[in-house]
């Protein structure tokens, strides 16, 4: 058979192929979209997207969280240009509520107890991700461990805990982790105590799970990961200016147990206004 008789056969198959599918191709191409956007958000918020699609229509709910512009994805784009306006301060930490910041410390404080000590995680070195100025560190972590690891995506946030909010505590930091967290692979063996307060909630299912993941192999003997953060009283809530999702409890629990982590202990925060959506601590190895 001639070369040019193969291409008259395939280009014939091909135009009676249009002509049966002519009218047909756009549902199609709707239906091949629409699997393509549940697809991709099954895989990134696998625990979370049937709650949040019954809240926002799923074009919008994609763009917010799974599109990609320019190489970087919009939920962690809008995130780094929302702190970008947010002060190095307590006041900023907090937003509307910095005078309940001594309430959520000792809360931290006494939940932090529970699981350091002898025979319990020891006292070396922690890990305050999400750390901000260093709030939580210098409140919490500082006085109960020998050395401290800091990680934030923003700059002027560590700037300003360095040079400023840590005061001589600042001497015993060993290192400051200018990353997302999303990105960030922990050293192996090297933590007693992983702190992640306020931003789980700014990760996808699936990268919090990868972090919890590799977090779990930086432990040391009987160290633990502790997460604090709101919890939705149910199901999930979007914030699509900050590129927040607050999860209920259990949508929480669902994800740790995915990164092959036993939790440990769960308690609410308490003294805090009811207008706040509920806070909790979760401890898990």
């Amino acid at each position: 058979m001639s070369d040019s008789t193969s291409v008259m056969e395939f280009s014939g198959t091909h135009q009676a192929f249009r002509d049966r599918w002519a009218k047909t191709d756009n549902e199609m191409c709707k239906h091949s979209m629409s699997f393509h956007l549940h697809n991709t958000l099954r895989k990134e918020f696998f625990a979370s997207y049937l709650y949040l699609l019954e809240q926002i229509p799923l074009v919008k709910l994609y763009a917010v969280t799974c599109e990609y512009i320019k190489g970087e994805k919009q939920f962690y784009y809008r995130a780094q240009n929302f702190y970008k306006d947010v002060p190095a301060s307590e006041e900023g930490m907090m937003g509307d509520f910095v005078e309940i910041s001594e309430i959520d410390l000792e809360g931290s404080r006494q939940f932090l107890k529970k699981f350091v000590g002898p025979g319990k995680a020891g006292t070396k070195r922690a890990l305050d991700c999400g750390c901000g100025i260093g709030r939580v560190s210098k409140g919490v972590l500082f006085p109960v461990f020998e050395s401290m690891e800091m990680l934030d995506m923003m700059e002027e946030f560590i700037l300003h805990a360095h040079e400023c909010y840590l005061g001589d505590y600042a001497d015993r930091v060993e290192a400051y982790y200018l990353y997302n967290l999303q990105e960030f692979i922990p050293p192996n063996k090297r933590y007693d105590v992983i702190w992640l307060q306020w931003v789980a909630c700014h990760l996808t299912d699936k990268d919090l799970t990868e972090f919890l993941m590799h977090a779990k192999q930086s432990l040391r003997p009987n160290g633990v990961i502790i997460i604090k953060d709101n919890m939705a009283r149910q199901g999930c809530k979007l914030d699509p200016i900050d590129s927040s999702i607050i999860r209920h409890l259990d949508i929480m629990k669902n994800i740790i147990q995915t990164a092959g982590l036993t939790i440990l202990d769960v308690e609410k925060q308490e003294g805090f206004p009811e207008v706040i959506v509920p806070v909790w601590m979760i401890a898990m190895h």
